[in-house]
């Protein structure tokens, strides 16, 4: 399984804990992330993971491309919805393309759980 992990500055902290919680999962799966969240994720539990640029510089643009092309089986996207992001367009982009392609995608530590939940049990 393929996995992006992706968090806005705000949930970065939320992320590393949901990781946490799911490192065996984790640690099966190939991870792709942008630049932050991936260095972030990887100091933190010693995952493995492709790093894209950081979001604001085109990071949700190249893991959106890989979605578009079938590379990837989920996203889980930490976005915080009370801070505005000047990359706002590059977000809706990657979760429309989530949308088009059929590709779960969650975009609040709540659903995550629930995703990562039923794939720990595959």
């Amino acid at each position: 399984m393929k996995l992006a992990l992706i968090a806005h500055d705000g949930k970065k902290d939320d992320m590393i804990a949901l990781a946490a919680d799911f490192l065996p999962l984790l640690r099966r799966c190939q991870l792709i992330a942008t630049g932050t969240t991936g260095t972030r994720l990887s100091a933190a539990h010693d995952l493995v993971i492709e790093r894209m640029l950081s979001g604001p510089l085109g990071g949700d643009l190249q893991i959106g491309a890989r979605l578009a092309v079938g590379e990837l089986d989920g996203v889980i996207f930490l976005r915080d919805p009370m801070t505005p992001q000047p990359h706002e367009p590059d977000i809706n982009a990657l979760v429309r393309a989530c949308d088009v392609h059929d590709v779960p995608c969650a975009t609040n530590v709540a659903t995550a759980r629930l995703l990562l939940t039923r794939w720990s049990a595959e």
